[in-house]
């Protein structure tokens, strides 16, 4: 075991602790920042998805594979340079209503039924 010198002060007075860390301890604290520091689907891909969208995609039961996303990001590529601001964007048989300038997802469905989508300027299918 590693001893850590600890200050501790009290009411302006100090006193010195030695406080015992066990090495599993310690990896495990280094494990939890190295998951921090490790990015998610979308902040590699640099597409957010708001909490509505994840609600969605959750009670919707529709999982986004690493290709379709790359698809996604690759259809608000493209709306972008077409100048459009708020995108339809249809990726095999999920649609996705995104805000192209923040890239951020706003809601997500299945195809297949009826659905009208308003305030949106443009579509890509990807």
């Amino acid at each position: 075991m590693e001893q850590v010198q600890v200050q501790v002060t009290n009411n302006g007075i100090g006193s010195n602790l030695r406080v015992a860390e066990s090495q599993a301890a310690k990896q495990a604290a280094q494990a939890n920042a190295n998951a921090a520091a490790v990015p998610s689907f979308g902040q590699v891909l640099n597409v957010q998805f708001t909490k509505h969208a994840n609600t969605r995609l959750n009670d919707r039961k529709i999982n986004l594979s690493e290709v379709q996303l790359e698809r996604v990001k690759d259809g608000i590529n493209r709306a972008n340079e077409k100048g459009i601001r708020d995108s339809l964007v249809l990726v095999d048989d999920v649609a996705l209503v995104v805000n192209v300038r923040s890239r951020t997802v706003i809601t997500a469905l299945k195809q297949g039924i009826d659905h009208v989508f308003s305030n949106i300027d443009g579509a890509v299918i990807v």
